[in-house]
């Protein structure tokens, strides 16, 4: 039955894909805000077909937490799937950082690329930086919320990578504080598995960090320590 219903979601997700990066093309006509509403669509369908194909459903903690303003979010990342979530939960658009061979994704990546994400190049560190700092300072100024994942990569369930220090400089080169998010998304749709498997996902969206007052190593501890320790109240069984 498992591997019905993920056969099925992916005929779904595939047919869903292929309609919007094709749809994107004739988007990128349309003012920005347009363009946005429209393109997540998708996500939105993707989010819905995986709870009802799949049994994915979901809970959201801390919504009280996301600001009236653009914010920089500092996330967990199990899954594809806080990807395609988070711009659902959000008050305002956001932008990514990902690495830039998304883009070349047939269909997937021309619907990331008509909506203005960050895409760099992590071979080149140095220049990549400089990306994420001005690119990153842009979008806050256009009113867009930036997200990003400090451990770099989809994290297998139970695990902790190395937190990089992209998110604490842009928080304090922009002087902004950061929003914190665990979550356990990885145990419904697991890094670079096929199947889908049914059961709650949580989002735990954390307090405001202020970044006045601290560097970016001690800025970036704080995220750390906030997440990893609430991975142990969302998810006590694999933390």
């Amino acid at each position: 039955m498992l591997i019905i219903r993920s056969t099925l979601f992916a005929i779904y997700l595939s047919i869903l894909t292929v309609f919007f990066g094709i749809l994107s093309g004739f988007l990128v006509l349309l003012p920005f805000k347009l363009r946005w509403a429209l393109i997540t669509l998708w996500n939105r369908l993707i989010i819905e077909g995986a709870r009802l194909i799949c049994g994915i459903r979901y809970q959201v903690k801390g919504m009280e937490n996301i600001p009236d303003k653009a914010a920089i979010f500092l996330a967990k990342h199990q899954s594809a799937w806080e990807t395609i979530f988070f711009p659902l939960i959000f008050k305002r658009s956001l932008t990514y950082v990902h690495k830039k061979e998304l883009n070349y994704i047939p269909f997937f990546g021309w619907g990331l690329a008509s909506v203005q994400q960050i895409a760099i190049d992590r071979n080149a560190k140095r220049d990549a930086m400089r990306q994420v700092m001005e690119k990153g300072a842009q979008r806050l100024a256009e009113d867009r919320n930036v997200v990003l994942f400090p451990e770099g990569t989809r994290m297998p369930v139970g695990q902790k990578g190395h937190y990089k220090m992209g998110g604490a400089r842009l928080a304090l080169l922009t002087h902004n504080p950061v929003i914190p998010i665990a979550l356990n998304t990885g145990k419904c749709w697991a890094r670079n598995s096929f199947l889908r498997r049914p059961g709650l996902i949580t989002i735990s969206i954390g307090p405001a960090i202020d970044s006045e007052g601290l560097t970016p190593e001690e800025l970036n501890k704080k995220v750390e320590d906030w997440i990893e320790t609430e991975m142990r109240v969302i998810s006590p069984e694999d933390y």
